[in-house]
């Protein structure tokens, strides 16, 4: 299949009032589990590769050409994302590999000069065919600081989707990145307020630390586009923990690594479906 655009299927799952699921390719594992929960559930999927990851593996190239592949052999809309990127070079790149969103991420810098880098970005991906999103201020627990206390302002939020040109926006309202307990408290009246201003579909980011529950809220309340990791990557490392500990652990990596993909595609399933407002059947809790 052709690789989806961002913006259209976030639109649709907004206008639905469902959620938009995103979760992180760190191995070539990942992408081949969220590629098998997709088609397992029906539903589409994003699947994101952070400037983190493409640093892990010493370049872009090699996890994403593997994981547009995958994407591409999916019978679901996948999305093929560039999550957190502040490096302009390598957003290029993820261009010309074929990515088909790219999350430009210059949260970091003076907020004029955020606002005038985001709208240069939105207009080079647009004028490929390709979705954007920025994140306004910095979403708790970046660089190990987790501090669920930051918020955005509704007005400036709405402001600088006007000042950017950008089709999505990573909003602060109470999570944090890569939490590793399920208790984040989500600040419910602001997503709807920042959804009654802002026009375009709004991400939460620091998903891994919000409960189902929380999730299924944070959607009715006006989130579309649910940004998963951390607890995903738990998921998966417990299931390896399990194979490694055991009194003759095998030496072949796939005996163990194998079973971890099957784990996280079992959780990832599960989480498509409660992110879409199902009963979730999948996976474990």
């Amino acid at each position: 299949m052709t690789l989806s655009a961002l913006a259209p299927l976030a639109e649709q799952a907004r206008a639905a009032h469902r959620g938009l699921a995103a979760f992180n390719v760190v191995h070539l594992e990942n992408a081949e589990a969220f590629a098998a929960a997709a088609e397992t559930t029906g539903l589409p999927i994003v699947m994101q590769i952070s400037q983190n990851a493409a640093t892990y593996h010493g370049a872009l190239a090699p996890i994403a050409l593997a994981t547009l592949d995958i994407g591409r052999r999916c019978t679901q809309d996948v999305v093929v994302h560039l999550d957190h990127a502040d490096d302009l070079d390598l957003v290029d790149e993820a261009l010309e590999l074929g990515f088909t969103s790219i999350m430009y991420d210059g949260s970091k810098l003076p907020d004029a000069e955020n606002r005038a880098r985001t709208r240069e970005v939105a207009a080079k991906t647009h004028a490929r065919g390709v979705s954007v999103e920025a994140e306004l201020g910095e979403v708790g627990g970046k660089d190990g600081v987790h501090d669920p206390s930051a918020r955005t302002d509704p007005g400036d939020a709405a402001q600088f989707v006007a000042d950017t040109g950008v089709d999505l926006l990573a909003v602060a309202v109470g999570s944090s990145h890569a939490m590793t307990t399920r208790d984040a408290s989500l600040d419910l009246d602001l997503i709807r307020a920042i959804a009654d201003r802002v026009e375009v579909p709004l991400v939460l980011h620091g998903s891994s630390g919000v409960s189902d529950q929380g999730i299924r809220d944070a959607v009715a309340a006006g989130m579309t586009k649910i940004n998963v990791s951390t607890h995903l990557n738990k998921v998966t490392t417990a299931a390896v923990r399990e194979i490694l500990t055991a009194a003759a652990p095998p030496a072949d990596t796939r005996r163990w690594f194998g079973p971890g993909r099957d784990a996280g595609r079992d959780e990832a399933a599960r989480l498509l479906e409660v992110i879409n407002g199902r009963q979730a059947v999948h996976g474990r809790n």
